[in-house]
């Protein structure tokens, strides 16, 4: 089955969509958190977009797995990115607003898998030793987790 975005995409062509998705803090024992190497060559968290009846949760859960071959347990919402400050413009002329739940967990099993498709590495990393670049908004996302609440505006 095609990416429902993909499959909206064909419709509107490059007009703004709206893009639901959702990203996962996973923090292990010593409390570093898993970020994935991507092929842009940037960092980020785990998770992607939304799929046809998904919740935010069943979307964290399904997008960490593929990408990591990890299985979550319990996940707690720390906030929601949506609104102006969320529009992109990519490259080829795609326009969108992304509206991201952050999720946080330290219960996962399984063992750490690269999906090639998407992922060059994953490695869990102290919040004070990060690896860079870290790409766009996966820095306001690791603030608000170690923070615990976004500065408001």
């Amino acid at each position: 089955m095609a990416e429902y975005y993909k499959e909206v995409r064909k419709l509107v062509g490059h007009r703004p969509l709206l893009l639901p998705g959702a990203t996962v803090v996973i923090a292990n024992a010593d409390g570093e958190v898993l970020l994935q190497s991507r092929h842009d060559g940037t960092w980020g968290l785990p998770g992607g977009l939304m799929e046809l009846g998904e919740s935010f949760e069943e979307t964290a859960r399904r997008e960490v797995y593929e990408e990591t071959g990890l299985t979550l347990g319990e996940l707690s919402l720390v906030d929601v990115f949506s609104g102006k400050a969320y529009y992109r413009k990519i490259a080829n002329g795609d326009e969108f607003y992304a509206v991201t739940a952050l999720f946080k967990t330290d219960q996962y099993s399984g063992s750490l898998k690269v999906d090639h498709g998407e992922t060059r590495d994953l490695r869990f990393f102290d919040l004070d030793r990060l690896p860079q670049p870290i790409g766009q908004g996966y820095v306001e996302h690791l603030e608000v987790y170690r923070n615990g609440r976004r500065r408001t505006t």
